[in-house]
């Protein structure tokens, strides 16, 4: 039973279930529905988390968990009777207000049951679905490719088709039932853990053989009738929230290709996960839904209202820059917002920061914040990172942008210019990546690392010995953290850009020459880098792309990607480049 909660028995159909509920009663209810093998303690790490917000009620479907099996199980869990006992739950925890429906595989196929037949309506404020589709929208789909198919439509089938052969094996008698309650009840929860991802624990608990047993009759008591048959008038009358899985082992995401025209208030989210992510991504599904739920409540059913490229890949997750308070940095910031990320804006420069985080709001970020704090500063990182656990959560992409500019011949440097520049380049990144990527690491539920490196890690030159080398080691940090991290899904990219018009260049220091001639340096470098005004708009979308696509190493400008190319085909031209004198 899941700590704290009331749990209560409600009969229905000659059955009872077993209910749980959490938070304040006099709250907006949401109800969370399991899936198959589970029972409602899937929900064990999501339920805790809405509580804070709202009355939570978790029941275990017939014949699982603790609530008892029908008699017969051959016909005793249609769609019609799972229906049935969703109602008399919603009643019972909630008789004179509407419920938000969470379903999660099997749940959520129940689900779209109650959120498309008429007898609910008026009981159902609103659904989040995951990892499972509407059988009935599902019939339709496979219909639609079967009469009129294309390449496109007949590959999706046989996909999908491929996917499913664990619902093959469920319709032969007797066989699932031997296999749960033998060997694979046993290896399950080892399976999950190995294959999943997913942190040991309660979970699953002691009821797993007989909960699976049990559940193999959703399959037989729905599919074929409905994949046969589908209902055509299957619309959604509230709001939905779709969360789609991109690693689903189950389900293709080209299932709800057509699903618009049954929702007409639909918000889609996309997740970088496998099929369980109640138990890999509670924080990500308890924001999401809290943030549906509250805008339903609100009136304002849309919560898409992120524009950016990315937005159903980042929307709700947290992303913490560093430099953010100008540049790249800033640019970084802003499009996370744009694409609904949360964001924590991090500058040394207070003013510079507020700043940031104060368009991050405008731009389609609600929850962005301001944090002040020195990169190279150790125990200062430290507090940072705790802060940010405690307040925002567990930072899901890390952007280690923060770096200082560094040009002059290697004898003209001083230990101190050493020190300096490879503790804002070098070390803050490994602050960054030591203490944020820790905290990754201990939840469990994977992330992306993106540190800024530049052309000049691999692009000699004569003028920039320091600020290359500190370059080059970060990008070697990031190739090495990638492959130590790649089996905790957690990726990390090295973002390498060229020329890129920014306030660094104006920022920079040049060793081995006075304040008035470092300053002419200055103004002649922000002069070259404005003609060649490359925006570091460009820089950030190649950021957000390398999280996407999960790229080790990604050169940005046309300079940066022939230098990178060059120095794989011919480092020779690249060694006799860096003897030119600069134009400074």
């Amino acid at each position: 039973m899941l700590k704290g909660a009331r749990e209560r028995r409600v009969r229905t159909g000659g059955i009872e279930l077993c209910v749980a509920e959490l938070g304040d009663p006099s709250a907006p209810t949401v109800v969370l529905v399991h899936g198959y093998p589970d029972s409602k303690e899937v929900w064990s790490e999501v339920a805790p988390r809405l509580a804070e917000r709202f009355h939570v009620v978790l029941y275990d479907v017939r014949g699982h968990g603790r609530s008892t099996a029908p008699r017969p199980l051959r016909g005793g869990f249609t769609l019609e009777k799972l229906t049935d006992d969703f109602l008399a739950v919603a009643d019972a925890v909630s008789p004179h207000r509407p419920v938000h429906l969470v379903g999660h595989d099997w749940g959520s196929v129940q689900a779209w049951e109650f959120v498309t037949v008429r007898r609910t309506e008026g009981r159902v404020a609103s659904f989040t679905s995951m990892s499972g589709p509407s059988l009935d929208h599902l019939g339709l789909w496979i219909d639609t490719r079967l009469r009129r198919p294309t390449p496109r439509r007949v590959a999706q089938l046989l996909g999908q088709g491929a996917r499913s052969w664990y619902v093959y094996a469920l319709h032969t008698p007797k066989l699932p039932e031997l296999a749960w309650r033998g060997p694979l009840g046993k290896h399950w929860p080892r399976l999950l853990e190995r294959v999943e991802k997913i942190p040991g624990g309660t979970y699953p608990t002691s009821s797993l053989p007989k909960d699976a047993a049990h559940g193999a009759w959703l399959y037989r008591d729905n599919l074929r009738s409905r994949l046969c048959r589908p209902r055509r008038d299957a619309y959604a009358h509230a709001p939905v929230q779709l969360i789609t899985p991109l690693n689903d082992a189950f389900l293709s995401e080209k299932l709800y290709d057509d699903l618009d025209r049954w929702v007409p208030q639909l918000t889609r989210r996309t997740l970088p996960a496998k099929h369980w992510i109640p138990r890999t991504r509670p924080d990500r599904l308890a924001a999401w839904i809290t943030e549906f739920v509250t805008s339903v409540e609100g009136g304002r059913p849309d919560v898409s209202t992120a524009t950016g490229k990315y937005a159903d890949w980042f929307g709700g997750q947290l992303v913490l820059v560093t430099g953010a308070g100008s540049g790249i940095g800033r640019a970084t910031a802003f499009a996370f917002a744009e694409a609904g990320a949360r964001v924590v804006a991090v500058d040394r420069d207070a003013e510079a920061a507020a700043r940031t985080a104060e368009l991050s709001r405008l731009l389609g970020a609600p929850q962005s914040w301001a944090e002040t704090v020195d990169v190279s500063d150790e125990q200062a990182m430290e507090k940072l990172a705790a802060k940010v656990a405690a307040e925002y959560g567990v930072v899901d992409v890390l952007v280690n942008n923060a770096g200082i500019g560094l040009g002059g011949s290697f004898f003209d440097t001083t230990p101190e210019d050493w020190k300096k520049v490879l503790d804002v380049n070098l070390w803050g990144v490994i602050h960054g990546c030591r203490l944020f990527g820790r905290q990754m690491t201990e939840r469990g539920q994977g992330g992306h690392i993106v540190n800024t490196a530049s052309a000049a890690a691999y692009q000699p030159s004569k003028a920039l010995s320091a600020y290359g080398t500190s370059k080059a080691a970060v990008l070697m940090l990031s190739e090495c953290l990638r492959a130590e991290l790649a089996g905790q899904g957690i990726g990390v990219s090295a973002i390498c850009p060229g020329f890129v018009n920014t306030n660094i260049t104006s920022t920079a220091r040049f060793a081995g020459v006075d304040a008035e001639e470092e300053k002419r340096r200055q103004k002649r470098t922000a002069r070259l880098y404005g003609l060649r005004n490359y925006p570091p708009e460009k820089v950030a979308d190649a950021i957000l792309r390398a999280v996407v696509r999960n790229e080790a190493v990604v050169p940005v400008t046309p300079e940066a990607r022939g230098a990178r190319l060059l120095s794989r085909l011919a480092p020779g031209a690249l060694r006799a480049i860096a003897r030119l004198e600069p134009p400074l």
